[in-house]
């Protein structure tokens, strides 16, 4: 069943050879041919070639086609998968510094905050012109899988403004599952329920906490529901138990009875999570249940974590930049870019990679067209519009719920409400998301600065002025990323000018952020080889075990 896949920025280091990898370990998908297509001639020869000695070394039929050209990749494609980052490391720098100044501390800045707000303004009116060309030269009913951040901003334009079916694709919810499963396990030990060899089972590492598991995630039931990066754990069940409902029950099983334990007791008695997940876990102990994204990312998606920089360090952990370190995922990026370009000619003389189904990464991008190709049933957690999915969150709006793929097609079932609690955190994002998608299309300064003014975050450390500068700097900074803006932001530069010309500009943080680390050095990289070439490649810099 030979198709093609169109792979618009694929210059991207670790998703474009990761999903290659996942769609060819499928062996009905093993004559695919990928059409490769980045605005960077550089970047998209280094991964081509990659790309052409794994699908040689595995002796597959696949094809590469490589070429700048985007609309000649998307042409007669089944499938357009997208991992593009507007303005590239030169834009993000500026979407970490520039609030920072005015004391919005961010460890990611994709989402929303400040530094998503703007991606997002960067990102929608090119992925509105690649749902033109799908529309215009794509197989007919070509589905476009989004991996480009901010998710629910992007997704929710294309399906609104772009005319094409776009699912969006995060591994957030994967991660989390993981963890749950990883303190269940280490639960179960404690009661005698699972022996250390969990009756003969494979081992296997765990990247929610790192360490040899004899669990997997499979086994443990879970729905999760919410927004991107603010999903939330409604089911969680493992052998009968209902580790939602049951709590405080005596359950017999394996011969032991045992009480069930809350979900944030067998958190706070991991022998990780409690140094790793101080924000997860205090919003756990708050809200009743468990967010899917990581402690750096949830912090700054709420207005009460990091608007002292003094309390910052309390609700972080620097042994992994995913925990919470002021600008973590941009000095990763920048180090893993650097690392790739510096040790590229290694990266040929290794040996290839072996592409097998035992190999296959949990990205859900090659389960959904192997399920709609074959039609083997993949249940997955998926980005789509809301309607009456979720209850008690406005129709219309992107949501992250469980999904199930076949043959007939893309398949989300009723939620209903979430906890109230979770409902009215994902509520205030939202509507953020909406009035900065609505500006991304638009090109509507007024209603950016009013998204910047209601973020969680920024409104909770910028008085409304500083929300007024901190955007006309950011616009200006941005500009030639901003076609949509070009008329406005001369405006945005005379209003910068006057500010300080008539003593009105607001005063400025003098600050590095709260818990920046340096950039490492290609020589500080070189001292472990290994750990620098990880963080090049991985598609998921927050997964640094597995």
């Amino acid at each position: 069943m030979a198709i093609k896949i169109a792979m618009v920025g694929a210059g991207s280091i670790g998703f474009t050879r990761r999903l290659m990898q996942d769609i060819l370990s499928v062996p009905e998908l093993a004559d695919t041919t990928f059409a490769l297509t980045d605005i960077s001639q550089r970047n998209l020869d280094m991964v081509t070639q990659l790309c052409e000695r794994d699908i040689a070394a595995n002796k597959l039929p696949a094809k590469i086609i490589s070429t700048t050209n985007r609309r000649e990749a998307i042409t007669d494609s089944d499938y357009v998968i997208c991992m593009i980052r507007v303005g590239g490391l030169e834009a993000f720098q500026t979407d970490i510094d520039i609030p920072l100044k005015y004391g919005v501390d961010q460890c990611v800045g994709d989402t929303i905050c400040a530094g998503g707000l703007m991606y997002a303004q960067r990102t929608i009116p090119v992925l509105l012109d690649i749902c033109k060309d799908i529309r215009e030269v794509a197989k007919p009913g070509a589905i476009f899988l989004n991996y480009s951040n901010p998710m629910a901003m992007n997704t929710w334009a294309c399906n609104t403004f772009g005319g094409v079916q776009t699912i969006g694709l995060c591994h957030g919810v994967q991660g989390a599952h993981w963890q749950i499963t990883s303190c269940i396990e280490h639960w179960a030990k404690r009661e005698g329920i699972l022996s250390d060899d969990n009756d003969g089972a494979v081992a296997h590492k765990d990247y929610g906490s790192g360490h040899v598991s004899t669990l997997h995630r499979n086994e443990v039931d879970v729905i999760s529901a919410g927004i991107n990066h603010q999903t939330w754990f409604i089911q969680i069940k493992w052998r009968g138990i209902d580790f939602i409902n049951d709590v405080g029950k005596t359950v017999t099983i394996n011969g032991k009875t045992v009480r069930v334990p809350s979900l944030l007791e067998m958190f706070e008695a991991h022998p990780k999570f409690p140094q790793t997940e101080k924000v997860r876990i205090d919003v756990l102990r708050r809200f009743g249940y468990y967010s899917t994204e990581s402690n750096g990312h949830l912090s700054e998606y709420l207005p009460w974590y990091r608007k002292r920089p003094e309390e910052i360090p309390q609700w972080i952990d620097l042994s992994n930049w995913i925990n919470g370190e002021t600008g973590g995922y941009l000095r990763v990026c920048t180090e893993g870019r650097t690392w790739f370009e510096t040790d590229f000619p290694n990266w040929l003389k290794e040996e290839p990679p072996v592409i097998s189904a035992q190999n296959r990464s949990e990205e859900h991008g090659s389960y959904i067209i192997e399920a709609l190709e074959t039609g083997r049933v993949y249940r997955g957690h998926f980005n789509v519009i809301n309607n009456n999915h979720i209850t008690n969150l406005p129709n219309g709006c992107v949501i992250e719920l469980p999904g199930y793929v076949d043959k007939t097609g893309i398949n989300m079932p009723v939620v209903g409400d979430l906890p109230l609690a979770c409902a009215a955190t994902c509520s205030a994002s939202v509507h953020v998301q909406q009035m900065g998608m609505l500006a991304a299309v638009k090109g509507d300064v007024t209603l950016l600065k009013q998204a910047m003014l209601h973020d969680p975050l920024v409104g909770a450390v910028c008085n409304p002025e500083e929300v007024w500068q901190m955007t006309d700097e950011l616009l200006v900074a941005q500009s030639k990323w901003l076609p949509q803006y070009q008329d406005q932001i001369p405006a945005a530069a005379a209003r910068l000018e006057a500010a300080v010309a008539n003593g009105t500009r607001v005063k400025l943080r003098d600050t590095k952020g709260a818990a920046r680390l340096e950039v490492k050095s290609v020589e500080q990289m070189a001292a472990d080889k290994e750990a620098a070439r990880a963080n090049a490649s991985a598609a998921d810099k927050g997964k640094m075990t597995h």
